[in-house]
């Protein structure tokens, strides 16, 4: 077969989807990479299509095995890739919504206007790795089908549930009315994450502001709790992904005893 070009009418529709309006009206992203591929053939019926250069389908055949791959050529390949070095396996794939009321504990993460996609994703693995049960991207949070997200949580995105919600408020409400302590995570919180083993050891749902100017003290007071996280040394705040991940598995700790 010999391998589609760049300029192919399926290339070329496939790369639109590198803008949200395409992915919005068509209900498909592209997965870039072995993780992300790998990640999306485990959710049934996600994957529409893989595509793959002649190195790629030969480098991951293990991966592509059973897998109808259509090839392209490096340039068609650069085009359909969010990475400066393209790994050669892109996967594109539908959307998999799933409800608010379908997000559960024990442990959850909330993430309310979190807007840079790497952050995002970061958040989503951490979450991921710490055997967090959802997360919910609320408010004006970066698009979770944004290349960089998929990207960034390293396939991650396929394993957990997570669900899109614009309003924070109704978050926070959903994860209440699901039996979940919602701590809030903000440098001015009156309880201590490092003294705090009684109030993590709770079904959670941890609630993360934007990077750059946290939570508003009115989505803040909706919580349970105001955590802090204690700063040592002479940094003013942690990186939004590292709070989450110290967070994230100062409850998990908690939970398991």
């Amino acid at each position: 077969m010999t391998p589609l070009s760049a300029g192919n009418a399926r290339v070329k529709e496939a790369r639109k989807l590198s803008r949200r309006s395409a992915r919005a009206e068509r209900r498909f992203f592209l997965a870039d990479g072995p993780k992300a591929v790998e990640g999306a053939l485990g959710v049934p019926g996600c994957v529409e299509e893989i595509f793959a250069t002649e190195a790629g389908a030969e480098t991951y055949a293990s991966l592509l095995a059973d897998q109808q791959v259509t090839l392209v050529d490096d340039r068609a390949m650069a085009g359909l890739s969010d990475s400066v070095t393209p790994a050669g396996v892109v996967a594109l794939c539908r959307f998999h919504d799933v409800p608010l009321a379908d997000i559960a504990g024990p442990l959850v993460v909330i993430c309310a206007d979190v807007r840079d996609p790497g952050n995002a994703g970061t958040v989503i693995r951490c979450a991921d790795a710490a055997g967090a049960s959802g997360v919910i991207l609320a408010g004006d949070s970066v698009d979770l089908y944004n290349p960089k997200t998929i990207r960034a949580s390293v396939g991650s995105a396929f394993h957990l549930p997570i669900t899109v919600e614009r309003d924070p408020v109704a978050a926070v409400k959903a994860a209440k009315a699901a039996g979940l302590t919602v701590l809030a995570a903000d440098m001015h919180g009156t309880a201590d994450l490092f003294s705090a083993d009684d109030l993590l050891a709770r079904p959670t749902a941890w609630l993360m502001g934007n990077e750059a100017w946290g939570l508003p003290s009115e989505l803040a007071a909706e919580a349970d709790e105001i955590v802090s996280i204690p700063i040592f040394g002479k940094a003013e705040s942690l990186n939004l992904s590292t709070a989450a991940a110290l967070c994230l598995y100062a409850s998990a700790r908690a939970q398991r005893g």
